[in-house]
């Protein structure tokens, strides 16, 4: 498969304010240093806890907030440092679907408009056309006809999402960066969500990145999946690869803690001690290794590469050769 999408070196740091009166202003380094490739009609998972910079990092390839340092490419085709003029054209193959349904609809638009507005700015429909169009982006998201002229507050979480999904589908994109887009959902309504996605991914060739901390989402919807822990990517594999053999202790330990759903199965967990460190002040050396059970000295002075350990997969871990000793069980 051809590259679709490639980023190089990326940096993002936000300003923020100290805990105490009168001091300077603290870098915090949400993403720092993330590199991977995309592969045409491929998804992507990125995964990790809340405020590792997965998020972040989804809206760093779109644009919508500006990277300090690193490449994004496009079809070989730079999207740093391009004009806006340029940068509204390459949105057209580059969508996003947005983790709140609700917050990310305008309350004020009816779902025909805010299905149709794509097809407005873009030059790709007009009158009549353009509701002929949506309606039939409607039908293929499980929209009823009647919900056309209805307001977003008059929907489901499930239905807001989809009529979101509608939105993102209306210009043809080649490229969606879903963040969390089943996280504020009922697990039921999850699994329809999930489908769908996987229906029209098959239906329109779509390249997704698939942005969760849900590791059972990720195993069910996921080809390769990327593990972020403050900002950097430590592990990056195959789905079924990752899930039955991690290599990053920190993997191993977000594999342990996915409930198993049998009274009857007892497994060793590996218990990570401490807390998550502030990324305004990261560890030296791995930023992992206050809470590693493998913490060697070296650990404590050197950040390990993200290098291959196996073919086509990579890890940043100086001892990842010791990581299984504690297993784990997902399935």
């Amino acid at each position: 498969m051809s590259t679709l999408l490639s980023v190089q070196n990326l940096h993002k740091a936000f300003k923020v304010s100290a805990n105490r009166p009168g001091a300077a202003k603290q870098l915090l380094k949400a993403v720092d240093g993330v590199s991977f490739e995309l592969k045409v009609g491929e998804t992507l998972g990125l995964v990790g806890e809340s405020g590792c910079g997965k998020s972040t990092t989804g809206k760093l390839l779109l644009r919508l907030i500006e990277p300090d340092k690193g490449i994004i490419r496009f079809e070989g085709q730079p999207v740093t440092g391009i004009p806006k003029r340029e940068l509204i054209a390459l949105r057209r193959n580059m969508q996003m679907i947005f983790q709140d349904p609700y917050s990310s609809l305008n309350p004020r638009m009816r779902v025909g408009d805010i299905i149709g507005e794509p097809l407005v700015i873009h030059g790709l429909a007009k009158g009549q056309k353009v509701r002929e169009q949506v309606l039939s982006l409607m039908a293929k998201v499980g929209l009823a006809t009647e919900h056309f002229d209805r307001y977003p507050h008059e929907f489901s979480g499930g239905q807001r999402q989809r009529i979101g999904i509608a939105r993102t589908l209306a210009v043809q994109p080649r490229l969606v960066v879903a963040d969390e887009p089943v996280s504020a959902l009922d697990l039921s309504i999850q699994a329809q969500i999930i489908n769908l996605l996987k229906d029209l991914q098959e239906e329109f060739g779509l390249t997704y990145l698939f942005i969760s901390h849900d590791l059972g989402v990720i195993e069910h919807v996921c080809d390769r999946v990327a593990v972020m822990y403050l900002g950097r990517i430590v592990e990056l594999a195959d789905a079924e690869q990752l899930y039955q053999q991690p290599r990053h202790p920190y993997t191993e330990a977000l594999l342990n803690s996915v409930p198993v759903p049998d009274p009857q199965h007892v497994r060793q967990h590996q218990i990570l001690s401490g807390e998550i460190p502030s990324p305004v002040d990261p560890p030296s050396g791995c930023h992992f290794h206050p809470r590693c059970p493998y913490v060697q000295e070296i650990c404590r002075q050197e950040y390990p590469p993200l290098i291959d350990q196996a073919p086509g997969h990579q890890v940043a871990c100086h001892f990842s050769g010791e990581v299984g000793r504690f297993r784990h069980y997902i399935t």
